[in-house]
């Protein structure tokens, strides 16, 4: 029997979930998961120990997986605690600048304690070097490529770089002179990690472009070790079939690609939880969704519209002050939608100044953890509260697998909190939870709004070790009525990667009026894009019959500042251009007006394969089932005695009554006093609530 394994490294945990081609169901043989603790120093120890572990349990070896999918936040973390590579940087002579000057902007126009991140390349190690290109690629300035060898000399020799970007003024629109100086840096410093913002980002706009390049180069050697080191371990341990990385784009790479362009793959492991949240809606006829992503570190919320999550072209990673927008390190690449915030169950509570309880967005992560999980944690956490509000089992955690210990979470959160704000423990405990339901619908409405998409009629999916222990209250105060939690809800996300299929896209800038355009202009500059983005799948060995194509333009008025991205149609002719804009710009503005030229800025193609299958594991089962027991929880002014059932024995049809505590391995599902719960056709636990906010 061949076998799929996804593994997902998160904060505190890393998720493995095995399938084979006929589907899951744990009974049967077919379907195997496993969570395991996070190894910060070292995160691929974790993959491989778990991977043993997980294959041992159920007597396989590797030599049955015939393919992984690894997710991991490894890129974002480097860059937000700055454990990169030492780079350089190579530009068009007066413009070293850049990443100081920023887009000379504020983002908060009335704050005055504003707070931008440093640069990954500090001046000292910034060269400039003799070019200059037009916005049309017209050559101004030749290449001085021995004065270039001497700036590059220098950053190697005297500030001991490691990593090179290089980003000249619109090298996009002609690649000549950075490819020159990336085959130069090659012969000269074979060891050197060079990438060229001509292919990590061919679009416009300076600032955006070389800071996106400076993180590739940042990251890439440091994720070309930590993929080789992964690779050889797998191949010790017998894996000799096809390994692919999650993309920020909802797609898988192949680890060649994903060595090239590590800035593809900030957002790996959230992207996966968000792809099978779709997939969920679409097998539910639940097209419009709210995904909730909620684990050991951070909460991700993900708007799925049309059955399908929304992909934007620009992230922020590292961000400085509070969270805002503007504050940090700007990534144009192909991105699944989504707002991140700092509360998961490691997250750290606290008392701040104003004599509030404060959660987050610090966490305790894997080592140490929470207090309750005997490592020497001394910090009160999230997952502490959860403990004495009785919704988790001491005894029960990770299935048993790992105990945890509530003395010590009382203790830590009655010295830090309830003791500072003379509360009881359950008080205190409870104002820990509250706090993170709070926060977190506070980031999903402003994120909602500034998309215009209402929930209040949706559905929300929610998943992750602790979504599903928060999702009925983030739910209640958002005016959600629904939700769906999933088969193997604590592992969705690696459960997403095994649905994700082979994907690659390019965007380049390539500005020009759709009146200048000719047929074949047109044709031939998408057939370019195409080869391009079809390249890295055709190395994978994937045959073209099994390959689809999506093309978009970025197109505006001329005059206009921003651009809004339109839709491509399979047999698009050029004399359509026109109608499709103004079709796309009354839908995003409501009228398209406006009597000026139509310009085309950044082209984009998308080539997918075919998605995987991923069947559902229904149960077979049907009718009543019987608690397992009961546990005192506390839902806001008293504990109760709620009872407890295993969510496996479970059959199709079950109804239950909160207050209620459902319990799987990876996580449990809390349903409050007088909400609903029944079990679908596909197990899936649709939740109804019954009292909204």
């Amino acid at each position: 029997m061949a076998y799929r394994l996804g593994i997902d490294i998160g904060g505190t945990f890393t998720d493995f979930a095995l399938v084979n081609s006929t589907g899951f169901n744990e009974d049967a043989g077919t379907f195997a998961i496993h969570k395991q603790l996070t190894t910060p120093d070292d995160p691929s120890r974790a993959v491989l120990e778990g991977t043993a572990n997980l294959l041992r349990r159920h007597g396989l070896d590797l030599g049955a997986v015939v393919e992984i999918v690894h997710g991991t936040t490894l890129v974002t973390n480097a860059v937000i605690e700055r454990k990169g590579a030492r780079t350089g940087l190579l530009t068009t002579r007066g413009f070293g600048d850049i990443l100081d000057m920023r887009q000379e902007k504020r983002y908060d126009v009335f704050d005055l304690r504003l707070v931008f991140p440093d640069p990954l390349v500090p001046r000292r190690r910034r060269g400039e070097v003799d070019e200059r290109c037009h916005y049309d690629g017209t050559i101004e300035v030749p290449l001085d490529l021995a004065g270039a060898r001497a700036a590059l000399d220098h950053l190697v020799q005297e500030e001991r770089i490691e990593a090179l970007a290089i980003c000249l003024l619109h090298g996009y629109a002609n690649p000549a002179h950075e490819q020159a100086l990336g085959e130069m840096a090659a012969a000269a410093y074979p060891d050197l990690a060079v990438s060229l913002s001509s292919e990590v980002c061919p679009e416009w706009r300076e600032f955006e472009r070389f800071t996106t390049t400076t993180i590739n180069a940042f990251t890439q050697p440091m994720f070309d070790q930590y993929l080789r080191r992964l690779e050889m371990g797998l191949k010790e341990l017998g894996f000799g079939g096809q390994f692919f990385v999650m993309s920020s784009s909802g797609g898988t790479l192949t680890p060649e690609t994903a060595r090239r362009f590590p800035a593809r793959v900030i957002e790996s492991g959230p992207a996966a939880g968000a792809q099978m949240s779709a997939f969920h809606g679409r097998a539910l006829k639940r097209t419009e969704l709210l995904s909730f992503d909620m684990g050991g570190t951070t909460a991700k919320g993900a708007l799925i519209r049309g059955g399908a999550a929304i992909k934007v072209y620009h992230q922020e990673v590292a961000r400085m002050h509070d969270f805002k927008a503007g504050s940090g390190l700007p990534v144009k690449s192909p991105v699944i939608d989504m707002i991140e915030i700092g509360a998961g169950g490691g997250s750290i509570a606290g008392v701040d100044v104003r004599g509030t309880i404060r959660v987050g967005p610090n966490s305790a992560g894997a080592d140490p953890g929470p207090a309750c999980y005997g490592q020497g944690g001394g910090d009160a956490t999230l997952t502490d509260a959860n403990l004495v509000l009785g919704y988790l089992d001491p005894e029960f955690f990770l299935g048993g697998e790992m105990s945890l210990d509530r003395a010590a979470s009382e203790q830590v959160i009655r010295d830090n909190i309830a003791a500072p704000l003379k509360l009881s423990l359950a008080r205190a405990a409870w104002g820990i939870h509250e706090i993170v339901d709070e926060d977190v619908a506070r980031a999903f409405r402003i994120h909602a709004s500034e998309r215009g998409f209402d929930y209040r009629g949706s559905s929300m999916i929610a998943f992750g070790g602790s979504g599903p222990v928060h999702a009925m209250g983030v739910a209640r105060k958002l005016g959600i009525p629904r939700v769906i939690f999933p088969v193997a809800a604590g592992v969705m996300s690696a459960l997403g990667l095994l649905a994700s299929p082979l994907t690659f896209e390019v965007a380049r800038t390539r500005q020009i009026f759709v009146d200048d355009l000719t047929a074949e202009d047109f044709a031939g500059t998408l057939a370019a894009l195409e080869a391009d983005a079809m390249a890295p799948l055709l190395e994978a060995k994937v045959e073209t019959e099994a390959l689809s194509i999506n093309r978009r333009l970025d197109m505006r008025y001329h005059g206009q500042g921003h651009e809004i991205e339109v839709s491509l149609p399979p047999d698009v002719k050029i004399e359509a251009l026109a109608q499709i804009f103004r079709e796309h710009y009354a839908a995003v503005h409501g009228a398209a007006l406006l009597d000026a030229p139509l310009v085309v800025t950044t082209w984009k193609v998308e080539v997918s394969a075919t998605p995987p299958e991923l069947a559902s594991a229904a149960p077979t089962a049907q009718g009543e089932a019987a608690p397992k027991g009961t546990r005192q929880a506390y839902f806001g002014e008293d504990y109760v005695a709620a009872p407890v059932y295993d969510r496996q024995d479970l059959g199709i049809g079950v109804i239950i009554d909160g207050p209620a505590l459902i319990e799987e391995r990876e996580s449990t599902v809390i349903i409050g006093p007088g909400d609903r719960v029944q079990v679908d056709e596909f197990g899936n636990l649709i939740a109804e609530l019954v009292r909204l906010s």
